[in-house]
């Protein structure tokens, strides 16, 4: 039997046996603390509880998990073995206060022995049997059940239903609540499967778990005394991956001489046909003896292939579910998978973006069962081709410094130093660097990295998402009433909204917060800014007089944990009371409260703007795009996605077009509160562990529907004007647009025309049109004028240095500290003719000052149409002036060329090195890059022992925190270098043997 048939099969069964097929719920945990679906009974959490009446009294399912990253991580365990999975299937069947233990144990063995077909002489129950200290009593009933099964079978219960304790056989769902005994269904799949009972729950591949039924009878509260649950629930679970693997390994139990292993069954066979087409590597299905042995050739292929089957998977299946790689949570979790799966791709040589091409056939096979896969295949392939990108192209940079790191340790222990800088620099996940430690037999400090991790967390703080508390009513009691939804009531007019004093806080008589019944005061929640006003007393006694007619400026607004809101007044002008008896008299007495409407008006054009702005994202650039933070002010708004790649500047202005039409199309903005368990289908709810039982929809029709709290205007067209200001990457995977709405918008436009005008004027020009036109024209007289320039200051610098040139018997020498030659834009232009007249061979596809750098554009060698950056005017200046020159200037003679040039024109730059000798030198066995090293190193040492010129060179360098590879760059001070130039030219003469003349 294949996957597809034992997942239809079961169903089929239990469909028959009166049970409600429900489709596989999210990897989005609905149980809070979870960062996935991590077991098949998490979406019926609510059931168990009582929190929600259950769909019906039987159900049956295929649930996808993830268990990988939090308390249940089987990550790094992945891949070793024939058995642990990042992602897998969980079939179960359920019954909430309907059905018990002997229907569940009776219809367990009749699906394995009667239609499936499992040797029954192999199958062993677990069941609950306490040991001292451990709750409940000894689960007779499952142990009666089960032994009168196997006596009926003719065998012998004594060896085939064995007790436990409560690690293996009692399941609770934490500290406190719904618990019970569970009863576990094995099987020995030894080649002779007579073991009797001896290899269960002691580790051994060969005899494992298959099935699962946990029995919630009791309920456990905080003083840990167990108490019976009104209703009783069965929970099963059996992983899908292990009973295909099963029936593969043994070929339907026709043969036991192999290593049972999940990754044998047909959900990984054709991913590992993919990968073998790839690597030229057929999977063979070796497993290493132990963790801690050296994997041959073949184990470590074998290892590396169930690694990337298992991880695509996950991939797959959490990005379908709107789960994206990112820095934080379960986003940083998928990243970490996904570079593992990249890392073991790259050790087999397979190509770049391997895991795009074996996303088709897993979705092929899956796609049936789960259409989400299909209905987000593009998406898919866009977030997965993205990340592997960006992680190869600093994979091999990373490995290198790996080993840097592996040569500097010490003791044998990898610094969490290098492994945070291995992370923040290169993207190696910690357990990442922990595997490639453990080929180098090294181990990594891992506390010392989660010390640099949390100085890097106190550096940037992270996005908060804030709690989106959304019923205009306190949850709590004794909370305040939020009453500022609607500018009809007199918070926002001359009235102002009466409230009452309910709490306050004060030191020495300073009155610092007061904290009222109720207020139209919005506090700072879900991503929207706080409200800012004013306050007045309605009423003051002979003991306030004083007070009578006064206001305060109200400044923030904070939510306390019970729901009430404290006004916190300007440290400017606060309330000062004098007396105890003032003070008590002040709470308790009723103030009049006003919000700042402008400043209101802007916030909620902003927050209305943020939704159509998100609704514009999701319909142009797909419904992938997932909130990821926001800001919403009176100034701006800032919004926080989740996208794989930089939007282009037409898809950006078609996003801002769309949004701008639904804002002409002035349709009404509705809010209204429901109940969490009725909001509309295809509600937007993506922080889904901060709702409570209310919940506050926002609905603007056919464009946006969202639970949200905020406040939001009340038709599109008050909203005004649009205008993004632009789009930039935060983290991999998350985009920011920041945009502005309203008066700011036009404003904005209003500066701009401005600016416009101004131009027009400078550039003597009567239209828009022709300001570009006029800009060119300037560009490419400024070109012209730079390359004349260029040429001049390569001109002189020629002479220069052939004045500086030195003979001897044996050769030239020309050593010489130069400027920078030319500006990096010098040779932008297009006269060839030009071009070919400087000193300079030409420019290489790319390079900078001082080594590798950013691109430049291709142009062909001997001149042309280039740009030429600092530096490489060098390089190609001294192989000219070695062979020949262009400018008249003989050449060198048997010559050695040595410069030092800064990098940038910038005060105290670092100095580049250069030594270029013509081959007669090469000929007689010298090499440049040994000689350069030779001098530099002499040169460093020299300078560090030199403590005149106005400063010590080691203290200075220390500072600088330089590294002086060979060929590397020395930061040496100006004043410096006649002394630095006077001896590296003795170096030379010593280092090749020029005499005088």
């Amino acid at each position: 039997m294949e996957s597809a048939e034992i997942r239809r099969s079961f169903l089929e069964f239990f469909a028959a046996k009166e049970h409600k097929i429900l489709p596989s719920a999210s990897l989005w945990p609905a149980v809070p603390d979870l960062l996935f679906t991590n077991a098949g009974m998490n979406p019926f959490v609510p059931y168990f509880l009582g929190q929600q009446p259950n769909p019906h009294p039987r159900v049956a399912d295929t649930q996808k998990c993830i268990r990988a990253g939090g308390k249940h991580n089987d990550l790094e365990d992945v891949g070793f073995d024939g058995y642990h999975h990042t992602f897998f299937e969980m079939l179960g069947n359920w019954s909430f206060g309907d059905y018990f233990k002997a229907e569940a144990i009776h219809w367990a063995w009749e699906l394995l022995v009667k239609h499936w077909h499992f040797p029954k002489e192999r199958l062993y129950a677990t069941v609950y049997r306490p040991k001292a200290g451990e709750p409940a009593d000894f689960d007779a009933e499952s142990h009666k059940i089960w032994t009168q099964l196997f006596r009926q079978e003719g065998l012998d219960a004594d060896a085939h239903v064995l007790g436990f304790g409560a690690k293996e056989n009692f399941w609770s769902m934490g500290e406190t609540g719904p618990c019970g005994p569970c009863s576990e269904i094995h099987i020995d799949l030894t080649p002779e499967g007579s073991t009797k009972g001896q290899l269960v729950n002691r580790g051994d591949p060969r005899c494992i778990e298959i099935w699962n039924l946990v029995f919630m009878q009791f309920h456990r509260p905080k003083d840990g005394v167990l108490g019976t649950l009104p209703q009783k629930c069965v929970d099963t679970g059996m992983g899908l991956e292990r009973v295909a693997g099963i029936f593969a390994s043994t070929e339907n139990f026709t043969r036991f001489d192999r290593m049972p292993s999940n990754y044998d069954g047909d959900l990984f066979r054709d991913i590992f046909q993919e990968l073998s087409g790839l690597s030229g590597w057929a999977y063979g299905g070796h497993f290493a003896p132990s963790r801690q042995t050296q994997l041959s050739r073949e184990e470590f292929h074998d290892f590396a292939f169930r690694v990337m089957a298992d991880h695509l998977r996950a991939l797959c299946f959490a990005i379908a579910d709107g789960i994206f790689p990112s820095n934080e949570g379960r986003g940083y979790v998928l990243r970490r998978i996904l570079r593992r799966a990249v890392f073991f791709g790259q050790k087999l040589r397979l190509p770049e973006k391997f895991l795009v091409p074996l996303i088709p056939g897993l979705i092929e096979k899956m796609g049936t069962v789960f259409p989400e896969l299909r209905e987000r295949q593009g998406t898919i392939t866009n977030f997965i081709g993205a990340e592997e990108a960006r992680f190869e192209e600093t994979l091999e940079r990373g490995l290198a410094l790996f080993e840097d790191c592996c040569r500097r340790a010490g003791g044998g222990i990898l610094s969490g130093e290098e492994a945070f800088k291995l992370y923040d620099t290169y993207g190696f996940p910690l357990d990442l660097t922990r595997l490639l430690a453990e080929g180098k037999g090294l181990k990594v400090d891992t506390a010392g990295f989660e010390e640099r991790m949390e100085e890097q967390r106190a550096r940037s703080p992270s996005i908060t998402q804030g709690t989106w508390s959304v019923s205009s009513h306190a949850a709590a009691k004794g909370g305040t009433e939020f009453c500022g939804y609607e500018h009809d009531q007199k918070a926002f007019s001359e009235d102002g909204e009466k409230a009452k004093i309910i709490e306050l806080s004060s030191e020495d008589g300073k009155v610092e917060s007061i904290t009222t019944d109720r207020t139209p005061f919005y506090t700072e929640m879900g991503g929207q800014i706080g409200d800012v006003g004013i306050f007045s007393l309605l009423s003051v006694n002979e003991k306030w007089e004083k007070l009578k007619g006064r206001t305060w400026k109200i400044a923030r607004t904070h939510r306390t944990q019970n729901g009430q809101i404290e006004h916190y007044l300007s440290e400017e002008d606060p309330i000062i009371c004098e007396t105890e008896e003032q003070l008590a008299w002040l709470k308790g007495a009723e103030v009049r409260l006003e919000v700042d409407l402008p400043r209101r008006l802007a916030i909620e054009r902003h927050h209305t703007a943020t939704h159509l702005l998100q609704a514009a994202l999701r319909k142009i650039l797909g419904e992938h795009v997932q909130q990821a933070g926001s800001l919403v002010g009176d100034q701006k708004l800032r919004f926080d996605f989740a996208h794989f790649a930089a939007i282009p500047p037409e898809t950006l202005e078609a996003i801002e077009e769309t949004v701008q039409s639904w804002i002409f199309s002035n349709q009404k903005v509705h809010s209204y509160e429901t109940d969490f368990d009725r909001i509309p289908e295809g509600c937007i709810a993506f922080f889904r562990e901060s709702y409570g039982e209310k919940v506050r929809v926002v609905d603007i029709a056919g464009l946006s529907t969202e639970l949200c709290g905020g406040c939001h205007v009340r038709a599109l067209g008050e909203i005004g004007l649009f205008k993004i200001l632009g789009e930039s990457a935060i983290s991999s995977g998350v985009r920011r647009i920041e945009a502005i709405a309203g008066t700011l918008a036009w404003q904005w436009a209003r500066s701009r025309d401005k600016i416009l005008e101004k131009l027009r004027r400078s550039l003597s020009v009567d239209r828009d049109e022709a300001i570009l036109k006029r800009l060119e024209q300037l560009h490419e007289e400024k070109r012209l004028l730079e390359m004349e320039y260029a040429a001049h200051r390569l001109s002189s610098t020629v002479q220069m240095l052939h004045s500086r040139k030195k003979s001897y018997p044996q050769g030239e020498l020309v050593c010489a500290a130069v400027p920078i030659f030319a500006s990096a834009a010098a040779f932008a232009g297009q006269d060839k003719e030009r071009s070919l007249s400087l000193p300079c061979l030409g420019a290489r596809p790319q390079g900078r000052v001082g080594g590798e750098g950013g691109p430049g554009p291709k142009g062909p060698k001997g001149g042309g149409a280039k740009r030429i950056p600092m530096g490489q005017n060098v390089r190609e200046y001294t192989t000219a002036l070695l062979k020949t020159s262009s400018s008249g200037l003989p050449p060198l003679q048997n010559g050695l060329i040595f410069l030092l040039y800064p990098v940038s024109e910038q005060p105290n730059a670092s100095w580049n090195l250069s030594l270029h000798l013509d081959p007669a030198w090469v000929q007689k066995g010298f090499e440049a890059k040994p000689c350069l090293e030779k001098i530099e190193k002499s040169l460093v040492a020299h300078l560090r022992d030199r403590k005149a010129l106005g400063g010590d060179f080691k203290e200075w360098c220390t500072a600088k925190g330089k590294d002086f590879a060979s060929g590397g760059t020395l930061p040496i001070p100006e004043e410096w270098m006649e002394e630095v130039e006077e001896y590296c030219q003795r170096q030379i003469i010593e280092l090749f043997g020029l005499k005088e003349a």
